[in-house]
């Protein structure tokens, strides 16, 4: 793992009483991230629990860091050194890390093609990115098409952890989940059907000025969500070993 891109999301969870904290961290990583070593691409995000894409999905209390590195030795130097680490280990009370290799990305985020991609990997875990940036005359329709789809997903099988990340607090989502299984997110991206309606929708009325589906394969996570590491199912874990989590969810 010590050669090749890597990619990690990064989530912090802090008190109520620091939540002023972590809104200004927000603004105060952006200087410090821009000079890191070896971050080839990064966004700091909000969190939510991805029902509506709205304003009311926001939890103050959870916050994270996309972010892509040249390599493995980019992401050791950057937990050891950096600013941005030790600021946050200040405020959260909770941390947790996913590290993830690309398997499969479309689309831009911010004009860019953030992931480089791997071979296919085809058992574990596996992980996927959506990101959109709504097209504002369309964005009843999709805040419509979105509590199905979120009801649906939340019962499919095999899904370990799901939560809505956003670069702002409508009109830049995305989600981020994570699948027992390649075959358990290909059921959900294709075969469910509140999802395939939304995926028809996207494409006849043109939702988004700017899209991105990526899938990954789940290397290992650190530290705990609410307690627990939501890919190992167990209180306290460390880590988890690698898998495949995730797909784009378009076909």
């Amino acid at each position: 793992m010590s050669d090749g891109e890597l990619t990690t999301l990064h989530l912090f969870g802090v008190p109520t009483v620091r939540v002023p904290a972590a809104v200004a961290r927000m603004g105060l990583d952006r200087v410090p991230l821009a000079r890191t070593q070896g971050l080839r691409f990064w966004k700091l995000l909000g969190t939510g629990d991805g029902r509506t894409f709205t304003a009311r999905d926001h939890n103050p209390r959870r916050w994270g860091l996309l972010a892509v590195w040249e390599n493995a030795g980019a992401l050791a130097d950057f937990e050891r050194r950096s600013p941005v680490i030790r600021a946050w280990a200040r405020i959260a009370d909770e941390r947790w890390r996913i590290d993830l290799l690309a398997l499969r990305s479309r689309g831009r985020w911010s004009g860019r093609a953030p992931f480089s991609i791997r071979p296919p990997i085809d058992d574990g875990p596996v992980a996927a990115i959506t990101r959109a940036r709504i097209r504002w005359s369309q964005s009843r329709a999709f805040w419509r098409a979105v509590p199905p789809v979120a009801s649906d997903a939340n019962l499919a099988g095999g899904l370990l952890f799901a939560i809505g990340v956003g670069e702002a607090p409508i009109g830049l989502q995305g989600t981020f989940s994570v699948w027992a299984s390649p075959g358990a997110l290909s059921d959900f991206a294709y075969r469910a059907e509140p999802h395939r309606a939304a995926i028809d929708q996207t494409a006849r009325r043109q939702w988004y000025t700017e899209e991105l589906f990526a899938r990954f394969a789940v290397v290992q996570t650190t530290g705990t969500i609410d307690g627990v590491d939501p890919v190992v199912q167990t209180p306290g874990s460390p880590s988890c070993g690698r898998g495949p989590l995730s797909a784009d969810l378009k076909p």
